[in-house]
């Protein structure tokens, strides 16, 4: 464990990328309560206004506070990085290490679920399903994104345990009587916990990306803001030919540099983990 922690206070794509992440992720926790206004769809002042000390990052066309909707927006993506991100990543394992490790039947009954939705595009699953519902809050749109992002987790965990599950201590655990269960949780799992971290970055990332994508075409929150949302409105009210760039670039940029931080931080975390690509 100290060997892993050097490593990664010396790696700088991890530092760059963890640095960035935790930046926002603060911002969005104490954002709303240092904002000027509380609630993020209220008319604070004439529209079109620019960035200035009353309004941090200036005004919509309908003289909402562009900051104001910035900050309670990322906590609504963080919140579906964090929920759906983890959801994804929860049933990938699960279905995975089922799948790798009892084999015969059973693995295939999951790989054909699996591959069924590995062949479905899921933007066009996740249209489907959430322009089906009358109501749709961050949590019902995390559970979507989350229930259709896992497969490719579970394709990469199976094939990391059917490589594991051969190894001479899993063959001792079995032999010793434990459950398969105990010996997925105790041998197998932790011999992967550097995958399935980096699977959960990944995973983080892609629902932050796909929560935007379901917001910018109008298929987001019935209610509240998120990032998604302030670019669909935006583009909605012409804001970049009407000059108004303080409405549309930040939110872009911020989706930009999260979702790059993520990357950068699970490269480092491929560089600390491999003793190979590991910076001397």
């Amino acid at each position: 464990m100290r060997e892993i922690l050097f490593f990664a206070f010396r790696n700088k794509k991890l530092r760059i990328g963890f640095s960035l992440v935790l930046f926002f992720l603060i911002l969005a926790i104490i954002g709303p309560y240092i904002s000027k206004y509380k609630d993020p769809l209220e008319y604070v002042g004439p529209g079109y206004q620019p960035p200035s000390k009353d309004y941090w990052l200036g005004t919509t066309t309908f003289g909402q506070d562009v900051f104001t909707q910035l900050v309670h927006g990322l906590r609504s993506s963080f919140f579906i990085g964090f929920f759906g991100g983890g959801l994804a990543t929860l049933i990938g394992l699960v279905v995975g290490f089922l799948a790798g490790y009892e084999s015969g039947l059973f693995d295939e009954v999951l790989m054909m679920i699996t591959n069924i939705l590995l062949v479905i595009p899921t933007l066009a699953l996740l249209i489907i399903v959430a322009s089906y519902l009358p109501y749709r809050g961050i949590f019902i749109e995390s559970v979507i994104i989350g229930l259709t992002a896992w497969p490719w987790t579970a394709r990469a965990v199976r094939a990391q345990t059917l490589s594991l599950k051969a190894r001479e201590y899993v063959n001792l655990a079995r032999i010793t009587g434990r459950s398969h269960l105990k010996i997925i949780l105790y041998e197998i799992m932790p011999n992967m916990m550097s995958y399935v971290f980096m699977v959960f970055i990944l995973q983080f990332g892609g629902a932050i990306l796909a929560a935007v994508g379901l917001d910018f075409i109008g298929l987001g929150p019935t209610k509240g803001i998120s990032i998604g949302l302030m670019l669909q409105n935006a583009v909605l009210w012409n804001a970049i030919q009407l000059g108004i760039w303080w409405w549309a670039i930040p939110p872009g940029l911020v989706i930009t540099l999260i979702v790059g931080a993520l990357y950068f931080m699970n490269t480092g975390l491929d560089e600390v983990f491999n003793p190979r690509l590991r910076e001397m």
